[in-house]
């Protein structure tokens, strides 16, 4: 939170990078989890997810993602490509999210 953006060990840590930030009880990222699996075995996509509140830093967390990312709904996902972020999206479908990755 204090550098403003992920590390590169995470935004880098793949060709295609997503990392998925919301809350646990949200029906839309309760769909989102039944097909994010089908993109474990993929080398060049990594996916992160946190359920933010579930997390002791939940006020804290929330209000960095609203701030700093100006986006106040859940999911928000943040997609990067090499390293650099490239797009953004709350909730999304299964061929948009693949969309995002590869484009």
């Amino acid at each position: 939170m204090t550098a403003g953006e992920f590390s590169p060990g995470i935004s880098a840590s793949a060709p295609a990078v997503a990392i998925i930030l919301t809350q646990s009880w949200c029906p839309q990222w309760m769909w989102m989890k039944t097909y994010l699996g089908s993109f474990k075995d993929d080398p060049d996509i990594a996916i992160y997810t946190i359920e933010y509140d579930k997390e002791s830093f939940f006020e804290d967390f929330m209000a960095f993602k609203e701030n700093t990312f100006g986006n106040d709904q859940v999911p928000y996902v943040r997609y990067y490509k090499d390293g650099r972020h490239v797009h953004e999206s709350n909730y999304i479908d299964k061929g948009g999210f693949i969309r995002f990755l590869k484009t």
